[in-house]
């Protein structure tokens, strides 16, 4: 039997998944990115739970560990920077997590599939044009080509989704949160703490990463007409002007956001399809079920891949049966974190100050360690 072409866009943390089992279960895989090489916000992810299955069958468990972050605990901090309360990462089974930048995932993840398949940087897809044998692709720099199949792996700005599905607006919904990362050139002053500043509707955190920070900043707001996720002098005010008058470090940080080209910004957003197939065409990862910036992106989408991979395995010949059982296996995981959302920001970004006090005594309670735990890191997409 020839084998079966497939086209990947996104080369995040879905894409190179799917493409290494894919290869795997006899396909021919093509993955596209828009950016010029692997990108990322580089933010801290985990691994955990069936992704660290994913991983250890990949054999890479042990790369994703070497980049891990270090941190081992959540301290909260006022204004002064004195601790008002702190989660162990330890506590309930969190030691089996790996939590490492995203921009590591992603490289280790593109190392185990390069060769296994074949990455085209710095173009993308303009047009999709499917049929019963095949999918035309026409991409913005490249030549046309036909593949068999098409998966949008492309994060929440799913072009696919846009091309075989409709527009964005249609599948996304604003759940009253933004957040923004930065890296930061200096180590902080614990690389063992994550160290978080509340004010209502506003947090801000230092997080370590292999040998320098990455602050996070997270704050409550409504959906901002004309709001676009690439308009890094749009993302400068939104930041100035939301943290106006906050405490701690925050003016030293919003010096260096004016500062800086590597600003990474966007809405926290929860996608929803009635169905993440069309035709030849599939949606995996965030382009399928943006579960939010928080939490659990990463595992969920290496989780996706793995089982997107071996239902088309299975009936190589049959697309859509194989698509179904993807969709009906995985939904089953993702349902449940999409619910989360509200449950995350009221832990994380506290409207009030009673609740910003409610929080804080909280974390002295067990119940809590473990819902905290799952809902911090992964903060971008």
């Amino acid at each position: 039997m020839t084998e079966r072409t497939v086209l990947i866009s996104g080369a995040g943390v879905a894409g190179p998944t799917l493409a290494y089992w894919l290869a795997r279960a006899g396909f021919r895989p093509t993955v596209v990115e828009r950016a010029a090489g692997l990108r990322s916000s580089g933010s801290p992810v985990d691994v955990r739970g069936p992704a660290a299955r994913v991983a250890d069958r990949m054999g890479i468990t042990a790369k994703l560990r070497e980049a891990s972050t270090g941190a081992r605990s959540l301290k909260f901090v006022d204004d002064a920077g004195r601790r008002t309360g702190q989660v162990p990462m330890s506590v309930l089974g969190a030691d089996s997590d790996i939590e490492l930048p995203r921009t590591d995932l992603a490289e280790i993840l593109h190392d185990a599939a390069r060769d296994h398949a074949e990455f085209v940087f710095h173009d993308s897809i303009a047009e999709l044009h499917h049929d019963e044998g095949g999918v035309d692709v026409t991409f913005e720099r490249g030549a046309p080509r036909r593949f068999d199949l098409v998966i949008g792996a492309d994060g929440l700005h799913s072009a696919v989704r846009r091309l075989a599905f409709g527009p964005e607006e249609a599948f996304t919904e604003h759940m009253g949160v933004y957040i923004a990362t930065l890296p930061l050139a200096e180590p902080p002053a614990d690389p063992t703490a994550i160290v978080m500043y509340n004010s209502p509707g506003r947090a801000v955190a230092v997080h370590p990463s292999r040998g320098h920070g990455i602050a996070a900043f997270m704050f409550r707001g409504d959906a901002v007409p004309g709001f676009d996720h690439r308009d890094t002098g749009q993302h400068k005010r939104m930041l100035a002007e939301a943290y106006a008058g906050a405490g701690w470090r925050v003016p030293e940080l919003l010096e260096r956001v004016r500062e800086a080209d590597d600003l990474y910004l966007d809405a926290v957003s929860r996608v929803r399809l009635d169905s993440w197939h069309t035709g030849r065409i599939a949606l995996a990862g965030d382009a399928a079920s943006c579960v939010s910036l928080f939490g659990d992106g990463s595992t969920l989408a290496m989780a996706g891949a793995f089982t997107l991979a071996e239902a088309l395995g299975r009936t190589p010949l049959d697309a859509t049966s194989a698509f179904r059982r993807y969709e009906s296996t995985h939904r089953k995981l993702v349902e449940p974190k999409q619910r989360n959302v509200s449950t995350a920001a009221a832990l994380l970004i506290p409207a009030t100050r009673g609740g910003l006090a409610a929080r804080n005594l909280g974390t002295r309670l067990l119940p809590l360690v473990g819902a905290v735990r799952r809902l911090v890191p992964a903060c971008a997409a």
